[in-house]
């Protein structure tokens, strides 16, 4: 996840409004944009110019074709909106008065592109203490005037354009500024201000305070210190290829294909050194495609938990691909098929569902797709009892996602259907569904076709069906399935808190549930005291006559 320390700050000219416009976005995480616009003061409406051109490059970006490169995304928004603002300047003034300079810097993985019009700036000042300056001011002086303007956005309508890219890495920092900023300052103290970790307004307070107010311009300063970089990017554009066709025998750095272990064979079982681990390839090279594996291979990566099977991507690697344990057992489903799982068993599958996905939730992530099939099941030569391990790493997701439809029907919360958001108590729905189906052997709401919106209605409770469940756990699970979020456990947590203190449990009921059923002692109690006192009113009604 790209992550940056920003800090931006304009102060303008005294007395005055200001003709400068600034403004950054990180785009879905893995996108930098940061737009610097100095209208030009001569212009009747720099600032105007300057702050359309910022908002321009903003919104654009959010919605850019994502099969265009950055460069090319970067020139045709920057000849559209020159086109714009000349126009414009034509049609309404028949001059140049919507006219700026512009800074404009997108960071995608570990590369740093940028273009610029006019003479504010941008500067990258590296871990190791270098500034760089990576623009060139668009002036000239002649013998009439000096520091005129050859290039600006609005300025004509055709513009040229020059795009550079530089390799950035953690530590760099990357600078945005009008010449009313570096006017003021050379580039050995500023880096000295920069390498203290002063803010952007710190800086310009600090150079205001030292100018003469009736000299000084509008000054805009942005600083941005990277922090982490976009670690995706680098292993989806590793030149690897991927193979087209597999087969048993073949040998991919040293490890030596077996057999395939699902019919569409980009999953194998594979041996090197006498041990046996899964080998998987993406299932086509298309941008989704690829963008859901990388995704994949990376956050496998990240998973240590032993509720997990081990995962790693090879650096020494010569195809698309990535390694996993092989994990021996059989499925959840298989398992259990014609017979319901024991309590004990089954108070150690919420734990252990609780354990894998609070692990997943450290790293800002859940499964997606909880369900019996994805459950491994194995139980130790002497050993009493069964163990079990999560897979399938295709469907993890970051947590608040609105991938709505992720993971499989029948055990999807309701909210899931129309477009909430997948959450801790979306997955707790799914381990609450995976616990009534293990000690029942039915689903709660029935089987949910694919791309099916279904009506949820009050299932019978576990306990009806298999009648060795503890009332306590039956609360619980019924607390994990409801279908209200208001009325289901929030967070993890309190679902493993009630399965390790069952003393503790209180009985569930959902709204609307008759009294008769919520508490029938209650309710009798009730009607007997109900029918004696209608007795005791009729008896005296009788007396009294």
């Amino acid at each position: 996840m790209l992550q940056l320390q920003s800090s931006e700050f304009i102060l303008p000219k005294p007395a005055t409004v200001g003709d400068d416009a600034c403004a950054f976005s990180i785009i879905d995480n893995t996108l930098f944009i940061s737009v610097l616009c100095d209208g030009v003061g001569s212009a009747k409406r720099g600032g105007t110019a300057a702050r359309q051109c910022v908002k321009f490059f903003i919104d654009q970006f959010k919605t850019r074709p994502k099969a265009w490169s950055i460069p090319k995304t970067m020139e045709v928004f920057t000849r559209h909106i020159n086109n714009l603002l000349f126009k414009e300047s034509m049609t309404q003034y028949e001059r140049i008065e919507l006219l700026t300079t512009l800074c404009l810097a997108v960071i995608e993985g570990d590369t740093l592109y940028t273009i610029h019009l006019g003479d504010s700036r941008i500067y990258l000042l590296t871990c190791n203490g270098t500034l760089t300056q990576l623009t060139t001011d668009h002036t000239m002086d002649d013998e009439y005037m000096s520091h005129v303007l050859t290039q600006a956005c609005g300025l004509s309508e055709n513009v040229e354009l020059t795009i550079t890219s530089t390799h950035v890495a953690v530590g760099d920092t990357l600078v945005l500024c009008s010449d009313g900023v570096y006017n003021l300052i050379a580039d050995e103290p500023l880096t000295q201000l920069l390498q203290k970790g002063l803010g952007a307004k710190s800086i310009v307070q600090h150079l205001a305070q030292h100018a003469k107010e009736d000299n000084r311009d509008d000054m805009s300063l942005q600083i941005f210190r990277i922090e982490e970089l976009d670690p995706l990017y680098a292993l989806k554009n590793a030149p690897l290829p991927i193979p087209e066709t597999l087969t048993e025998g073949e040998i991919i750095d040293g490890y030596t294909l077996m057999v395939p272990m699902m019919e569409h064979e980009r999953i194998w079982k594979v041996s090197k050194n006498n041990e046996l681990y899964v080998m998987k390839f993406p299932m086509s090279d298309d941008d989704q495609a690829l963008d859901e594996f990388v995704r994949e291979a990376w956050y496998a990566k990240q998973i240590t938990h032993k509720a997990f099977g081990h995962a790693w991507v090879p650096d020494d690697r010569t195809k698309r691909y990535y390694l996993m344990e092989l994990v021996e057992g059989i499925n959840l489903r298989v398992y259990l098929k014609n017979r319901p799982l024991s309590i004990d068993s089954a108070i150690a599958l919420g734990k252990f569902l609780h354990k894998a996905e609070a692990h997943l939730l450290h790293l800002g992530l859940v499964h997606g797709d909880i369900k019996p099939e994805n459950i491994i099941v194995t139980k130790k030569i002497g050993e009493a009892g069964v163990t079990f391990k999560m897979v399938d790493f295709g469907s993890i997701v970051e947590i608040f996602s609105l991938n709505s439809r992720a993971g499989t029907p029948s055990y999807l919360a309701p909210e899931r259907f129309i477009g909430g958001a997948i959450n801790e108590s979306t997955e707790i729905f799914s381990i609450g569904v995976t616990l009534y189906w293990a000690l029942s052997g039915t689903l709660p709401y029935g089987e949910i076709e694919p791309f099916q919106t279904p009506t949820f209605k009050s299932p019978k409770r576990p306990v009806k069906l298999n009648s060795n469940i503890p009332l306590w756990l039956d609360s619980i699970i019924m607390h994990a399935i409801a279908i209200d979020p208001a009325e289901r456990y929030v967070h993890y947590s309190e679902l493993f808190y009630e399965l390790k203190s069952p003393e503790k449990v209180k009985p569930f009921f959902t709204k609307g549930i008759p009294l008769i059923e919520r508490a029938p002692l209650t309710f009798y109690k009730t009607g007997f005291m109900f029918l004696l006192l209608t007795q005791a009113i009729t008896l005296i009604a009788l007396l009294s006559k």
